[in-house]
């Protein structure tokens, strides 16, 4: 019997392109994977993906094809963008963190030559401005909150209370504010990424694009060499983006639960029979529907979780649909999680903002609110000559509307990590009601969730300015 092997094809020794072509050669050669990469070069690679994956569509090839991309000094707004591909890893700048510099911002290509370019340019530098002001009342009034460890430095100290005051200030920054991110992406994804940020409305986005795809072509080039703009995404969004329809723009509850299965307890606890048992799964529902044992199933399916367990697959029969506001803050945290369906709108001050509570008790709440106004006035202005663009002047601090899906299994991911005590409050928020409006509906699985004690009332009262 042949001896087991589990061993790395390092990258060091073949390109991204030759490891995908000796994976997909198993499927129909004997040899180890070894062996087949060495009968490959560069040259043999790139005929078999012009063939199989470009010729005839086997694009799960791609996938073994792995590169890492660093971004830099591109705008969140951007960022929004590359982000947006379900299938990769993302770690970028955190605004909680890190102290965003003056010249820190992206101006829009669109805007060169226009005659609102220096209004805009002035308004960014006023948020920017306010930003850096704020930083030392904020931290002055967190400092006489906290304690300090005996013989810690002045740095250490900081370090330890940053994101206290540093997570306050970051409701100014705008859209426009630029950072770093890193991607790590398998070929398919990134031609897929290609694809859409050349499609995309926003001219800084189709040049990152542009610039993704030539570097990715340096190490996979023929995998991602035919990306192009998409006729498809091009035209059905551009015509969906001018409907101009009746639809009234009312007044709603931030967190609405609009759409969930109303048996879906019941889904998940007869599909954990039915993974365990012989019988249909009309039978195992149909069992559960009549029986009294619910509560011991639901304690053996989720009793034993702790708190950084992941529950069984079958907690992905239950779905929830939610219409969400929240500050784009929080959105910004909120998009990481990419097994939910998402769907957000346009960036806009129409919603209005959030003023934290300790930026008014620092003393700096006409400040801040006087800044976060200019960019709703420059908003305006920009969105008349084009409202994806006028997205960029958007402070962090202003609400934004997303319409969510997920299963219970992602609602226990998401609940449990964003209502932990070093979370941000703005997406604590967000996290204990959603769990709330879950509990409401189905409290028998949704119990078993390892949450902060504090609610959604409660994070609003300690951490917001009431209106």
């Amino acid at each position: 019997m042949p001896e087991r092997e589990i061993y790395l094809l390092s990258p060091r020794a073949l390109s991204p392109e030759t490891i995908a072509v000796a994976f997909a050669k198993t499927s129909r050669a004997p040899e180890s994977f070894r062996e087949i990469a060495e009968e490959l070069s560069d040259e043999k690679s790139a005929q078999f993906h012009e063939k199989w994956v470009v010729g005839y569509g086997h694009a799960s090839v791609a996938e073994h094809a792995v590169l890492h991309l660093a971004f830099e000094n591109v705008s969140r707004i951007a960022i929004e963008a590359i982000e947006s591909n379900r299938l990769a890893s993302y770690t970028e700048k955190s605004t909680r963190y890190q102290k965003w510099g003056q010249d820190d911002f992206t101006i829009p290509p669109e805007l060169e030559a226009h005659p609102l370019r220096a209004d805009y340019i002035k308004t960014i530098r006023r948020l920017f401005s306010t930003y850096a002001e704020s930083l030392e009342p904020v931290k002055h009034l967190v400092v006489s909150q906290v304690a300090r460890k005996a013989n810690e430095t002045d740095e250490a100290f900081d370090r330890r209370i940053r994101s206290q005051y540093v997570d306050r200030c970051r409701f100014i920054l705008p859209a426009a504010a630029s950072a770093n991110v890193g991607m790590t992406a398998n070929a398919r994804v990134i031609e897929m990424l290609i694809r859409k940020m050349l499609s995309h409305p926003l001219a800084e986005v189709r040049v990152i694009g542009e610039r993704v795809k030539a570097v990715s072509k340096a190490e996979t080039p023929t995998l991602v060499k035919y990306a192009d703009a998409n006729p498809y995404i091009l035209e059905t969004t551009g015509e969906l983006a001018n409907l101009k329809l009746p639809i009234p723009n009312r007044e709603s509850n931030w967190c609405q639960l609009i759409e969930y299965d109303q048996t879906g307890e019941d889904k998940v606890l007869a599909a954990a029979l039915y993974r365990f048992g012989e019988m249909s799964y009309a039978d195992a529902l149909s069992y559960i529907q009549t029986s009294d044992t619910k509560e011991a199933l639901a304690q053996t399916l989720l009793g034993k979780l702790d708190k950084f367990d992941v529950p069984l697959r079958e907690l992905e029969y239950c779905n929830y649909t939610f219409d969400l506001v929240m500050d784009q803050g929080a959105y910004a945290e909120f998009k990481r999680h990419r097994m939910m369906s998402q769907t957000p709108q346009r960036l806009t001050t129409r919603l209005g903002f959030t003023t934290p509570s300790l930026i008014a008790e620092a003393g700096f709440r006409a400040q801040y609110e006087a800044a976060l106004e200019s960019a709703a006035e420059m908003y305006e202005r920009l969105a008349q000559f084009n409202p994806d663009v006028a997205q960029y002047i958007v402070p962090n601090g202003f609400n934004r509307r997303v319409l969510a899906q997920f299963n219970l299994r992602e609602a226990f991911a998401f609940c449990q990590l964003r209502s932990a005590a070093n979370a941000h409050f703005s997406i604590r928020r967000v996290a204990q009601k959603i769990y709330a409006e879950i509990s409401s509906v189905h409290p028998l699985l949704a119990k078993y969730m390892k949450r902060h004690t504090e609610t959604w009332q409660s994070v609003e009262e300690d951490h917001f300015v009431k209106i």
